[in-house]
């Protein structure tokens, strides 16, 4: 149980701060529109990339290297371009909560804007894969626990902030709240993307 309880507050730790996944997940929420779908999209793939530095460590170690500046230069433009984006939704307003099921963006549209979000994140791989895999070493034969704990510290989170940010709609149900949350995106968005080129 030690390891299972030190996978989860460490796999938590590691997710809670905002990022550019979180961001997402959070207006998603705030909005009602695919929750679900978009949650299930972050904690399958939380799942998969902490089994894989659990379970693949001293092959990640060989491939990383190689695949690590593409991932980089890949993240550095999406987040530019989303972050863009998100200041032109700031700067235009008009946003406002809409009533559960009448998201403007589709499905597919919001599972690929994740997809990329977590997928072109080099810090996801560090975080998850390198870190989290480096730290399993330390419980040999219960590493599987320590694998455990992790994956239901990300799932406990991303259902939390996906549907949780419902309690915040009676605060964004005003304009300026949206241009404010679009604003801080924008931020966060091109803070990681100026983070990933200086350090490459």
């Amino acid at each position: 149980m030690y390891a299972a309880i030190t996978g989860f507050i460490t796999g938590l730790s590691l997710i809670v701060a905002i990022g550019s996944q979180n961001a997402f997940v959070l207006r998603q929420g705030l909005r009602r529109a695919h929750v679900l779908p978009v949650v299930m999209i972050c904690v399958l793939s939380d799942a998969i990339l902490i089994c894989i530095g659990v379970f693949a460590s001293s092959w990640i170690a060989t491939a990383m290297p190689l695949a690590l500046p593409v991932m980089r230069w890949g993240g550095v433009v999406f987040l530019t371009v989303y972050g863009g984006l998100a200041l032109r939704s700031a700067w235009r307003g008009g946003q406002h909560l809409m009533p559960a099921g009448g998201a403007n963006q589709s499905l597919a549209a919001a599972l690929s804007t994740c997809l990329m979000l977590t997928w072109l994140n080099p810090h996801v791989y560090l975080d998850t894969v390198v870190l989290l895999g480096a730290i399993s070493t330390e419980f040999g034969s219960s590493s599987g626990l320590f694998a455990f704990g992790a994956v239901t510290g990300s799932t406990v989170f991303f259902f939390a902030l996906g549907f949780g940010a419902r309690l915040l709609a009676p605060l964004f149900a005003k304009e300026m709240s949206w241009r404010v949350l679009d604003g801080a995106i924008c931020l966060i968005m091109w803070s990681i993307a100026l983070n990933l080129s200086v350090s490459a």
